[in-house]
């Protein structure tokens, strides 16, 4: 080889090391990335069908789901066609609601009291939180009986400080196939709404907790709007979670006293916001971060925020 061409040689590979050198730290940053794949979000309240004839009441009849394995709680579900799903939770017993994470939550009629995300990969998950300086428990187990007599089993994981799910989600791993623990309801099987968008969490400082989520998951800097229902809002991209903080009084802060940080609403994705409008009799239509937000009656619903979301 002439003296040439290896000078040439030499600096191709010290450009191409200058290259891996620079791309590295962007390499490692996008590895931190998480994006979060929302399983299910919860609603608590003291009676079991009254939460189920609320819904019915709004056009999404939920599907009875049978007891926990813990013998205090049992559900209903509401599953949508993108395999999300709404969990309606109360005691077996009325008020028998000692031994349940969210015991607290159950003395009202209907709240937002949890969410969770889907891994098939629960220990990795659970051993990079814990990297990230997250806390966060060992995995449980937990089951259900469905009506058909069917045992359904998963592992889960609590993340962060509070109840299971109030800030961060919690983690849930199927032990059986998961298409024994939801399907779509009939009663919103091919319905404009498909799925569950957006969990929205009421939490008492807005930067405090865009921080935690940035740690958690390795998030870009979120947008930021306010919403005078809601307060500051903060929602990070392609991310099923959207924070709200209070900027004054009003139901949002009076709602953070009682129950501390957790969901305060979700928002339902839609094929057509029009055809939504119409079946679930929407108002209160405003804009969130460029896409249009509209709410189901919330009377009906024994309180509970549950909206639509989409251009």
């Amino acid at each position: 080889m002439s003296k040439r061409n290896s000078l040439i040689c030499c600096r191709l590979s010290f450009a191409t090391l200058v290259l891996l050198l620079i791309s590295r730290p962007a390499m490692t940053q996008e590895s931190k990335s998480t994006t979060l794949e929302l399983d299910h979000a919860s609603i608590c309240g003291s009676n079991l069908d009254t939460l189920r004839q609320a819904f019915t009441d709004v056009g999404m009849t939920p599907d009875f789901g049978g007891p926990h394995g813990n013998g205090i709680t049992q559900m209903a579900i509401i599953g949508f066609d993108d395999a999300s799903y709404i969990e309606l939770i109360a005691p077996i017993k009325p008020g028998a609601t000692a031994g349940s994470n969210w015991a607290k939550f159950m003395a009202d009629d209907a709240v937002t009291c949890a969410w969770a995300v889907g891994t098939n990969v629960l220990l990795q998950e659970v051993d990079r939180l814990k990297k990230a300086g997250i806390l966060v428990k060992a995995p449980e187990r937990g089951s259900r009986k469905r009506p058909d007599g069917m045992s359904i089993e998963w592992m889960t994981s609590d993340v962060g400080s509070g109840t299971p799910g109030s800030t961060l989600p919690f983690i849930i791993e199927d032990q059986t196939p998961r298409d024994w623990r939801v399907q779509t309801s009939a009663s919103v099987k091919g319905a404009p709404v498909a799925g569950i968008e957006s969990v929205v969490l009421g939490v008492n400082n807005l930067d405090a907790s865009i921080a935690l989520f940035r740690k958690a998951y390795g998030w870009a800097a979120p947008l930021t709007e306010t919403q005078k229902d809601f307060g500051k809002l903060a929602y990070f991209p392609g991310e099923p979670v959207i924070l709200a903080a209070p900027s004054g009084g009003g139901w949002l802060s009076d709602r953070l006293g009682k129950f501390g940080e957790s969901p305060v609403a979700y928002l339902l994705n839609t094929r057509d916001f029009a055809a939504a409008t119409k079946k679930y009799k929407l108002s209160g239509t405003k804009t969130w971060f460029g896409q249009r937000v509209a709410w189901l009656d919330s009377g009906k619903l024994k309180g509970v925020r549950l909206g639509v979301i989409g251009q």
